[in-house]
């Protein structure tokens, strides 16, 4: 009765610990939230929405009012026999101004410069948001490819031990020979040291997923059993890399920094220019008494207004050697452009050839896995018949582990090489790790 009721409370605690295993969309969201590298792209956004803004200024009035206070304490003094008495008096006064600019191709260039900012602003946190996809999906399958190759090992481990067991047992009853029992040993001893770097290799991969996400992951949703993987769609390379080269967000970020470079030497070259200003004021004093008419006040008012011209005729050669260094500018983010693009576009050819080469794999791996197990079992009945000796088992084995731990990791590598894929061409969204969640077990 014991032993029944034992068994109840461990498969109850193993369904509550995959009830709350973690899928791939819910740790995603938690990157979201605590990764650091996705938080500081989030605030480089925030900060460059404001370029836009301060751009636009420049072409907006400028309103400053101004103003002061004196108060003046004279003592009497005598002139030619003649006395004054102390005086004192005071005088205040502000004056308010404004600077409507007219004409200043220098703050228009800087205000369409500023647009171009945010929209590379956009396009950086668009690409950090499809790396925190990819990274996301790499830590967690890594995550599960080294749990794969531990269970691989602690499963090969428990196949040795029985057969290290049966090679001593025969050996005893006479039936084998010392060296299936020094096989079987040796055998055992390398799985050991095996299952502790397969542990380590664990720990390691569970501490980059923290890293994104900022705690410990715990468990983890695992891939359900006989999935088919599918073929990217479109099936062609050209199609990838022709998309990777226009619609790639690194790529975009580029275009934008080439046009601002572009402007910036149309607003270098404005130095040039003469600047229009229309200007407007009005000044108001008070002043109470003076030395020459104490206790006599004055109040007067100002008002002006204008338009203020400057044209510029010498600075030194600053502004054409500002001509000179945005041209340069201008070819290095040319250059810069042509790079991005080759990038994208080798980027998007090596994660199309990785889909493709993975499905091939997990396919020949699938076939491999049928017929390594047809032979584990070929050659423990030939062993127990005596046409096997326990070396021929012991291989048979090792090749079946192997083989499913191959397969596994081949698995992920084909996801995670889609998710690559797509990033690469600039189309990967959240749909997208929404539908590599859906093979997960839920």
């Amino acid at each position: 009765m014991r032993k029944p009721l034992i068994a109840v409370l461990l498969a109850g605690a193993f369904l509550s610990l995959n009830a709350h295993a973690l899928d791939l969309l819910q740790v995603y969201q938690e990157a979201q939230a605590a990764d650091a590298v996705f938080a500081s792209a989030r605030a480089a956004a925030a900060a460059g929405r404001e370029r836009e803004a301060q751009g636009r200024a420049g072409l907006l009035p400028v309103v400053g009012v101004s103003g002061s206070y004196n108060r003046t304490d004279a003592e009497n003094f005598e002139v030619g026999g003649f006395s004054r008495p102390d005086t004192d008096f005071s005088s205040r006064g502000y004056t308010i101004s404004l600077s409507q600019p007219l004409f200043r191709l220098a703050n228009w260039e800087q205000y369409q410069q500023g647009k171009l900012s945010v929209a590379a602003s956009e396009a950086q946190f668009a690409q950090a948001r499809q790396d925190l996809i990819v990274r996301v999906a790499q830590a967690y399958f890594d995550v599960l490819a080294s749990q794969d190759a531990l269970a691989s090992v602690q499963a090969q481990k428990t196949a040795i031990t029985e057969q290290l067991a049966s090679a001593k047992r025969n050996f005893e009853v006479g039936t084998a020979t010392i060296t299936d029992t020094h096989e079987a040993q040796a055998r055992y001893d390398l799985v050991l040291a095996q299952e502790f770097a397969a542990q380590n290799d664990l720990e390691i991969k569970r501490s980059a997923l923290q890293q994104i996400i900022g705690k410990p992951a715990g468990a983890l949703a695992t891939l359900r059993p006989g999935i088919r993987l599918n073929s990217p769609e479109p099936a062609t390379l050209d199609n990838w890399v022709q998309s990777a080269e226009q619609q790639n967000f690194g790529v975009i970020g580029q275009q934008l920094a080439l046009e601002i470079a572009q402007r910036e030497i149309k607003r270098s070259r404005a130095g040039h220019y003469p600047t229009v200003d229309l200007v407007a004021s009005r000044n108001h004093t008070n002043q109470s008494g003076s030395t020459q008419t104490p206790g006599v006040g004055t109040t007067g008012d100002t008002n002006s207004i204008g338009v203020q011209w400057n044209i510029p005729i010498f600075s030194g050669y600053a502004v054409t050697s500002r001509v000179r260094e945005a041209i340069a500018l201008e070819e290095r983010s040319r250059a810069d452009l042509e790079n991005a693009r080759r990038t994208a576009a080798q980027g998007a050819r090596q994660a199309f050839l990785g889909v493709n080469a993975g499905l091939a794999q997990v396919r020949a791996l699938e076939a491999a896995e049928v017929s390594s197990q047809s032979a584990l079992e070929s050659n423990r009945l030939g062993y127990q018949v005596g046409v096997r000796i326990n070396i021929d088992v012991l291989n048979a084995q090792q090749q079946l582990f192997s083989t499913r731990r191959d397969l596994s990791r081949a698995r992920y590598d084909t996801i995670v090489n889609g998710l690559r894929l797509k990033a690469a061409a600039g189309v990967l969204k959240e749909e997208d790790l929404v539908q590599v969640n859906a093979l997960l077990q839920q």
